[in-house]
């Protein structure tokens, strides 16, 4: 059965797919954005997000072994000590404000030349982000005064023969 075996294989083995999401996150922990394929940027968004989660869970940990603990789980996903110091002792702060969501993914424009490749950019939101509003579909009485307007006056058109050329 393939029960939970739902992820984005990236054309690699596991090995080398663990290996590239972790080489992705540390580089978007140090860099807030990077610029990566479609598919490689969906495949990192749940992972870096998780990690996130286990730094703002091991800032509200009142023993220091809860959160050594947290930051283990993390070095375990991310394998870069660097990247994970930054991300726990500075950047968890940008996200206290937020719950989820610390992502978003821009497509850009043309593929890539050598492989046709969709490209994505890949960012943390800000904490004061407050993103886009979805919208309520159609503003009330637009349509209504379209038709309750008058409609204007024609003016008369002369009979053209269509044999003849103007």
């Amino acid at each position: 059965m393939r029960h939970n075996k739902h992820h984005a294989s990236l054309g690699v083995t596991r090995e080398h797919r663990a290996a590239m999401i972790s080489n992705l996150a540390a580089a978007l922990i140090t860099h807030d954005r990077i610029q990566t394929t479609l598919t490689k940027a969906r495949a990192l968004r749940p992972f870096i997000e998780k990690v996130i989660t286990k730094a703002k869970k091991a800032a509200a940990k009142t023993e220091k072994r809860d959160a050594l603990h947290l930051r283990r789980l993390a070095l375990r996903d991310v394998r870069d000590e660097d990247a994970v110091t930054l991300l726990f002792n500075e950047k968890y702060k940008e996200f206290a404000a937020r719950n989820g969501g610390y992502t978003r993914i821009y497509k850009l424009g043309p593929q890539r030349i050598s492989d046709a490749a969709e490209l994505a950019l890949i960012e943390f939101v800000k904490a004061d982000d407050p993103g886009y509003k979805k919208s309520k579909g159609r503003k009330p009485g637009t349509k209504r005064a379209k038709k309750a307007a008058p409609a204007p006056a024609e003016t008369p058109v002369s009979p053209v023969d269509p044999g003849t050329k103007s």
